[in-house]
């Protein structure tokens, strides 16, 4: 068979290389369900705020599902530069969307499947929020107070403030509930628009700097 170099070089013709095929890589965040990595029995995990730094100890036998998102959500990023976007005193403090609306809409919809509730929503302890059965994403809570009536609603806590508690207590409460039932940000806003809509409105936030795993 005649190669195809020599009906070339016959012709007087150039033989072109194929191009390469990109093969862009995808940002881990990207991709929820690559993110599956099981947590290690116990870990905690350094929050470096605005107010200053506090420290989560999570528990996985509290809740193995919820310690495994979290954990992956840690150590692939995802909490650093995000808002406390709903700061309820005497309540809870909640955050978990993404700064970046992309990102964020990737994971609306990633949920997981609720864990049994074997830890009480006491002063300190880190729970996710959720919108019904098997609905918990990426946001979570902080208990300002011992709102154990939350146990029976099937809010199950997966870690707990071991240090800075009062660097939580500090944050901006000034904004509140969240619309439209309040005067605070309003979530889907921030789902569609990211940190520019709570940059332009709400200027006063607290926010996440960087979370990390702590070693």
């Amino acid at each position: 068979m005649i190669r195809l170099a020599a009906i070339a070089a016959t012709l007087g013709c150039v033989v072109l290389a194929t191009p390469a095929v990109s093969q862009t890589a995808v940002p881990p965040l990207a991709n929820p369900a690559a993110l599956t990595e099981q947590a290690p029995a116990t870990f905690k995990v350094q929050f470096d705020t605005t107010k200053g730094p506090f420290v989560v100890e999570v528990r996985r036998e509290w809740a193995p599902n919820g310690a495994d998102r979290f954990y992956n959500l840690v150590k692939n990023g995802f909490f650093d530069d995000t808002r406390f976007f709903r700061v309820i005193s005497g309540f809870m403090v909640q955050f978990g969307i993404h700064g970046n609306s992309q990102i964020a809409a990737q994971w609306r919809t990633a949920r997981i499947t609720d864990d049994p509730v074997k830890q009480s929503n006491k002063r300190g302890t880190i729970t996710y929020a959720t919108s019904g059965p098997h609905s918990r994403t990426t946001q979570v809570f902080i208990n300002f107070a011992d709102n154990t009536s939350l146990d029976r609603q099937g809010f199950a806590p997966f870690g707990q403030v071991v240090s800075g508690m009062s660097v939580v207590d500090a944050l901006n409460a000034e904004y509140g509930e969240g619309a439209p039932g309040g005067r605070g940000p309003n979530q889907m806003r921030i789902q569609m628009e990211g940190n520019a809509y709570l940059n332009a409105e709400f200027p006063k936030l607290d926010g996440i700097r960087k979370a990390t795993l702590v070693k």
